[in-house]
């Protein structure tokens, strides 16, 4: 199957559904190595900010794909048919193994393909090509104590990336 460029205008997307329940990939290459990893995301939003379609997405320093995001600000978001076998499995093991330890890309089964900065998958049904517009560190004084309680007990907080979607491709 081939992709194509599709436009916002096209998407018929619920973004709490795809990243919440469905997840998605984050995946970006090193510009010094070449080297591409990936992660499983569920959380990250789909908006409009400075005039441009966004993407929000959070990453915690200590994950291999931060590593990757603070030396390029090219990366794609990809959402897949959650329905498809073996599909949660590969995203699952994208969540919970690291790129520093194994070439988790091959023992997820997914098939690398996409463009120059951008990496995406075979698997793929649709991929966002993001580039980044504003990155920071949360600020644990100005979370809720609620929330640094059920999401940070070990006060590793997230860094937020938002990044201009440049283009849209569809799997046919």
């Amino acid at each position: 199957m081939m992709f194509h460029e599709i436009t916002v205008s096209d998407l018929s997307f619920n973004p709490f559904t795809r990243l919440n329940k469905d997840w998605a990939l984050v995946t970006v290459t090193d510009p010094d190595t070449g080297k591409v990893n990936t992660m499983t995301v569920s959380w990250g939003g789909v908006g409009v900010l400075w005039n441009k379609n966004v993407v929000t997405i959070y990453i915690r320093p200590q994950r291999y794909t931060h590593e990757f995001l603070e030396k390029t600000d090219r990366f794609t978001l990809s959402f897949y048919d959650m329905e498809a076998e073996g599909m949660r499995q590969a995203l699952t093991v994208c969540g919970r193994k690291s790129g520093r330890d194994l070439d988790k890309i091959a023992e997820a089964g997914l098939h690398l393909t996409g463009e120059k900065d951008y990496p995406w998958f075979e698997e793929s049904q649709l991929v966002f090509c993001c580039k980044t517009l504003y990155r920071s560190a949360f600020d644990p004084s100005r979370i809720s104590d609620d929330i640094k309680a059920s999401a940070y007990p070990g006060e590793d907080y997230h860094d937020v990336y938002i990044a201009e979607i440049e283009k849209i491709v569809k799997k046919d």
